[in-house]
């Protein structure tokens, strides 16, 4: 078990043999997932595609033709002036 102190800054050092087991070097971008009561640090690899379901959606998206008509709506009202 590796531990590390916070900084005034709020930084953390990651220890060496976790940069060299995830092969992490400087300049290498990282990003945190909260998953109840812990965090899970990710290596973030140019692609973002890995970011997919880090984050939870908070309901169903709707269908593109629902936005697209409620797009077309509001579009129309604001040409004849009611919005």
């Amino acid at each position: 078990m590796s531990t590390s102190t916070i900084t005034r800054k709020g930084q953390v050092t990651i220890p060496k043999e976790i940069r060299d087991a995830l092969g992490l070097a400087e300049g290498d971008r990282v990003f945190f997932v909260r998953r109840g009561e812990e965090i899970v640090l990710k290596v973030l690899r140019g692609n973002i595609l890995e970011l997919r379901g880090s984050v939870k959606a908070s309901k169903r998206p709707e269908s593109f033709e629902k936005i697209r008509e409620a797009t077309k709506k509001k579009v129309a009202s604001k040409v004849a002036g009611d919005g």
